[in-house]
């Protein structure tokens, strides 16, 4: 399974970049994100950021990571999960597309 972790940007040296998290600092490759300044939030994976987010949606991940890392030590989830409750689950948008035209298998 893949997870992304998201971080902060704190400064930038070419392509890379020196970001925080929830699990400290580390140096992280920008090249897929191209130019970002200090203070911006990305989603990376295995060293690279693979797309620049909000801070409330870089929240949401970091909860959400929270509360897993929560449950695999045996406690409960707390409120990790809350912007998801009583909600209907979604599908991506080309996917809600080819559902509505009738191409969508089940």
């Amino acid at each position: 399974m893949c997870v992304g972790i998201p971080m902060r940007i704190l400064s930038v040296d070419g392509i890379a970049a020196h970001a925080t998290g929830d699990e400290g600092e580390a140096l992280i490759d920008l090249s897929l994100v191209g130019d970002v300044a200090p203070g911006t939030w990305v989603l990376t994976h295995l060293g690279h950021a693979r797309e620049v987010i909000s801070e409330a949606e870089a929240q949401l991940i970091a909860q959400a990571l929270r509360g897993l890392r929560s449950i695999m030590q045996g406690a409960g989830a707390g409120d990790a999960f809350a912007d998801l409750d009583n909600r209907e689950p979604s599908l991506p948008p080309h996917l809600e597309a080819a559902r509505r035209q009738g191409k969508a298998t089940a």
